[in-house]
């Protein structure tokens, strides 16, 4: 599967153009955005060499958390009204990864700027209004931010190294799989989350000289896609509290959680989950063993998370609303036993 396309969808924009980092500036002004700020990091700069210097300013998003790192952002990009009269904030654009993208949102929420979305990674936060609010600032948040124009440049979102773009793709696959069993969920979103893990899935099969790229990043926007519109289930709710007090790396974290969660919720879920099944070319019974096999993931023990939190972890994970929706919830035991599998 190949091919270029612009996609609008209830205020939203979303174009996928090979060398989209590189014609970036075309693509805005194709869209009508003339002026805006640029949020990005070191390495995504490297190569973006044009919309760096179209841009009024040029942001480095500071490592850690989202909240801290755009509380750093907030007093340049939204300060508060002067004299009672608050200015028009230009387009924030984001070149980076999921968290580049969901610390411009969270200015966003504060500044009420509209947000362009690079994407240089699958984590699909430029398909969501997902994200957390700046450090000291929630008060001033006007709510969720989904980003309004979507720039996709297949080449830039699958150009990490191996082990990294296959934790990054079984994130973009979670966003499908966590969406299908869900009370929101509807024939749209379902449509998307199995198409796109179906791409995903033929892609990785792939070697990687060979691998289709534009393929890949589709699926991976349309399981964004899915999870915006079904929201977030077991799945996201176990990753984001291992990610915020574990510590461990968000895309690695998705990648060693799914085969557990998709073994969990296979018995609770198992029309939706024969499909996603069949969408990954494998049966209902080895379906964790094929999302192993497509994304190789490592231990958490081994890429950083502190053990010393996890039993503050599963107790946060039985709090969390999401729980709710999830037809079976697990048990303390289940949550430990899954955790300690990925670990």
């Amino acid at each position: 599967m190949s091919g270029e396309f612009t996609w609008r969808d209830a205020g939203r924009t979303v174009v996928l153009r090979r060398g989209g980092v590189g014609e970036a500036v075309e693509v805005l002004r194709e869209q009508g955005v003339e002026e805006f700020e640029l949020l990005s990091t070191e390495r995504a700069l490297d190569g973006a060499e044009a919309l760096a210097g179209a841009a009024k300013g040029v942001h480095e998003v500071a490592s850690g958390q989202v909240p801290a790192a755009a509380a750093a952002l907030v007093g340049a990009l939204a300060p508060p009204p002067s004299h009672g009269e608050a200015v028009r904030a230009r387009p924030l654009v984001a070149l980076g990864g999921g968290r580049v993208i969901d610390v411009a949102k969270a200015v966003a929420a504060v500044s009420g700027a509209e947000v362009v979305a690079v994407p240089t990674t699958m984590s699909g936060a430029e398909m969501t209004g997902f994200h957390r609010f700046p450090e000291g600032a929630e008060e001033r948040a006007r709510g969720m931010v989904r980003p309004a124009l979507v720039i996709a440049d297949p080449e830039a979102m699958t150009s990490q190294p191996e082990a990294e773009l296959r934790a990054s793709s079984m994130n973009a696959l979670a966003h499908g799989a966590d969406t299908l069993y869900l009370p929101l969920s509807n024939p749209v979103s379902e449509m998307t989350a199995l198409r796109g893990a179906e791409l995903i899935a033929r892609a990785l099969d792939q070697e990687r000289e060979r691998r289709d790229n534009d393929a890949l990043a589709l699926g991976s926007l349309l399981c964004g896609y899915a999870i915006d519109s079904a929201g977030m289930g077991l799945h996201h709710l176990v990753c984001q509290t291992l990610v915020r007090l574990c510590g461990t790396p968000h895309a690695e974290t998705n990648a060693a959680i799914l085969p557990r969660s998709v073994a969990l919720l296979s018995e609770q879920a198992r029309d939706a989950y024969t499909q996603l099944a069949e969408a990954l070319d494998a049966d209902l019974f080895g379906l964790p063993d094929r999302i192993e096999e497509l994304g190789r993931p490592p231990r958490l023990g081994d890429v950083g998370g502190d053990a010393s939190k996890l039993g503050e972890a599963i107790e946060a994970m039985l709090q969390r609303p999401e729980l709710e929706r999830v037809p079976q919830p697990p048990s303390h035991e289940e949550l430990t036993e899954m955790v300690a599998a990925a670990w």
